[in-house]
């Protein structure tokens, strides 16, 4: 293999290896996904609770 393209070789597996990942992850981006899911759940669940309360009502009504 001549000189060049052994480089060439080098260059592109440098490039193209897999860089080490930081391992504790993206905390700040989980924290804002996990508090945004909460006030989405309080949220519909604060326009929804008289229909849930009547569907569990209804639900454990009917089991008799």
């Amino acid at each position: 293999m001549n000189p060049i393209a052994g480089l060439m070789v080098r260059l592109q597996l440098y490039v193209l290896a897999p860089r080490p990942r930081d391992q504790r992850g993206d905390v700040p981006g989980w924290v804002l996904v996990t508090v945004m899911t909460a006030g989405l759940v309080g949220a519909l669940y604060g326009l929804a609770k008289p229909q849930l309360t009547d569907m569990l009502t209804t639900a454990l009504n009917s089991v008799h």
